[in-house]
């Protein structure tokens, strides 16, 4: 895979995302999993699998190769026994353009339709930067590019809302600059609830993105603790309790997380 100049600074910028957390943190009152019950509830799943009701799309984060995305993917393979899933690495990608066609172009050839103006209907879960080009893919296109067809949407520590680092930062990356809170893409982009069901969530200390970041206007949004030595962001992705969540609305079972959200710890 070639690395070209933006690949190689952004290396050094998300090395500066990322942070170690390991103080103790609030339980969520509705979603009270703890990390030991969701690694047997995914076992349970794992052992008595029933299939997607539609197509699921994974898709990695800024400047992630893909490890986020086929993680995902296995893990849900795993749990449904269905093959229907695509991997998308948005690696390469040096505009959310590029992602939008990227992500258009994998599911295409994953699961092809003749309809010209979007893809099959899908289900997407979307990691960090994922999630935010997921929306913009799902967008109506002003240049005739299909649109991408989305269910139900799956945020996991997502700058919906922009991303608190990609301000702190000098600009360093093309994509950087879209994703400070405020940028005009994220203005027109939450300018209007979107067409499909959107579920977020996020873990406390995240500080690259920020905490009510992750929130898609007035869609759910639950958040949980940082597990003890693990990375508050880029290790969201393999938090059990997300995942069994995630995994159980996918089967159509009772979710974990209850409704309403509660709201973030205060100071957040």
């Amino acid at each position: 895979m070639r690395i070209d100049r933006y690949g190689i600074v952004g290396l050094i910028v998300s090395a500066g995302l990322l942070g170690i957390g390991c103080a103790p943190q609030p339980v969520n009152p509705s979603f009270p999993v703890s990390r030991a019950w969701a690694v047997r509830d995914l076992g349970r799943m794992a052992g008595d699998r029933k299939p997607l009701e539609r197509p699921l799309v994974v898709i990695s984060g800024f400047l992630d190769p893909g490890l986020a995305a086929l993680s995902m993917q296995s893990r849900f393979a795993d749990v449904t026994g269905d093959r229907r899933i695509a991997a998308v690495s948005l690696f390469e990608c040096c505009s959310f353009k590029q992602c939008r066609q990227k992500i258009l172009d994998v599911v295409g050839r994953a699961f092809p339709s003749d309809d010209p103006s979007q893809t099959r209907e899908v289900d997407v879960l979307g990691f960090s930067m994922g999630g935010l080009a997921a929306r913009l893919a799902a967008e109506p296109s002003r240049d005739g590019i299909r649109r991408l067809r989305i269910h139900r949407l799956f945020t996991i520590d997502s700058p919906n809302q922009g991303a608190v680092r990609a301000a702190q930062l000098p600009l360093l990356h093309p994509l950087q600059k879209d994703m400070r809170p405020g940028s005009a893409m994220l203005v027109r982009l939450n300018s209007r609830p979107p067409p499909y069901q959107v579920f977020a969530y996020v873990r406390l200390g995240d500080k690259p993105v920020g905490e009510r970041n992750a929130r898609v206007g007035g869609n759910p949004m639950w958040w949980v603790s940082t597990l003890p030595m693990t990375n508050p962001h880029a290790d969201a992705v393999q938090d059990p309790r997300i995942l069994a969540d995630i995994a159980r609305r996918l089967r159509g079972e009772m979710p974990l997380a209850s409704m309403p959200p509660a709201p973030l710890p205060p100071g957040l």
